[in-house]
């Protein structure tokens, strides 16, 4: 385990809050899913890029449990210097329908059949591995990924992973650390229901941000307009209360299926990167992951809790950047690494 190297590429300064960007429905096995794109930008005026062609790569960002692809706007575009950006809205998440059944084996699915997706698209980058980053949930899914189909996958990026701990974190409401239990899922969605998007905003404010006065009025407003949005599908409620169950559920799983024994089978090179005020997955994680993955650097950012994505973009942005950098570094000089893997199975 390394201390994660910060690229010293010029970024992007926007100079406003930037919307969401555009996508369109991807087929995955069983339906689609809603993705969104943040198209490459290209190095900056400044940037000195390595001998060649400017890099031209491919990233794919992976949600927490609750969020969806808006949660990645202002990263992504940060990293647009580099990657050609996809984010997909999970199962049951933001614009995509739920799955029949809500499982973790469902989610990394519905994430390998989009990785497919974006290895396949003609352009720059055609038939390469994918950069993964995964947040949360989608940290915990990324994982199962990059274990399972390391042709796919470049380099790993986790943000405050949910790997398992095997306790609920006091930070959750009551009624969601019970949804184990037969019939609590149906309790905890009406009393979620029971609160307005305001409300649930603010909440989740307090629980995922290492300071919530650091959050634009702007984004809140988004949050809370993207909250309204999902109330008003037919399965609003079902996929943070059902997905938390499948989540719970992956935790007690023993053997192949574990997912520390996974992340100590990832070939990608990774990163870990955790804020020390995360009050949702503890923080003490962070070394024991990078630990455990056998190329990995870590990443604790001072101050920051649970979203580093949202709350601390760029130096987030910094580090998986010098991960890519590095990657194509030891590609470029060992004619091995680039070799094709065999693909796994999901």
């Amino acid at each position: 385990m390394n201390d994660a190297r910060l690229s010293s590429v010029p970024l992007p300064r926007p100079g406003a809050l930037l919307p969401p960007w555009p996508g369109a429905m991807v087929p995955i096995t069983g339906g689609e899913v809603f993705v969104r794109h943040t198209p490459w930008c290209g190095p900056l005026p400044g940037s000195d890029p390595a001998e060649g062609e400017a890099p031209h790569e491919r990233a794919l960002y992976v949600h927490g449990l609750g969020g969806a692809s808006t949660n990645w706007t202002d990263l992504a575009a940060l990293l647009a210097v580099r990657f050609d950006g996809w984010a997909l809205d999970l199962p049951g998440f933001g614009q995509s329908a739920p799955p029949p059944r809500y499982s973790i084996h469902r989610h990394v699915q519905a994430v390998v059949d989009v990785l497919e997706w974006i290895v396949a698209r003609p352009g720059p980058g055609q038939g390469r591995p994918v950069h993964l980053v995964g947040n949360s949930l989608g940290g915990l899914v990324s994982v199962w990924v990059a274990a399972r189909r390391p042709d796919l996958v470049a380099t790993l990026t986790l943000i405050s992973a949910a790997m398992p701990v095997y306790r609920v974190p006091a930070a959750f409401d009551r009624a969601i650390a019970l949804v184990l239990l037969p019939g609590v899922p149906a309790l905890a969605e009406r009393r979620l229901a029971g609160a307005s998007p305001e409300q649930r905003v603010r909440g989740l404010l307090q629980m995922c941000f290492g300071d919530p006065g650091r959050v634009p009025p702007e984004r809140v407003a988004e949050a809370v307009e993207e909250t309204r949005r999902r109330d008003a599908q037919p399965w609003a409620g079902q996929a943070l209360t059902r997905s938390l169950r499948g989540l719970m559920s992956s935790y007690l799983r023993v053997g192949r299926a574990n997912a520390w024994r996974m992340a100590r089978s990832v070939r990608a090179p990774s990163l870990v990167v955790w804020g020390d005020r995360d009050k949702l997955v503890d923080p003490e994680l962070a070394p024991r992951l990078a630990e455990v993955l056998p190329d990995a650097r870590l990443q604790v950012q001072a101050g920051i809790g649970h979203l580093a994505m949202l709350e601390a973009p760029e130096p987030t942005a910094r580090a998986v950047l010098g991960l890519a950098e590095d990657a194509a570094g030891v590609r470029a000089t060992d004619p091995v690494g680039g070799a094709d893997l065999p693909a796994g199975q999901v």
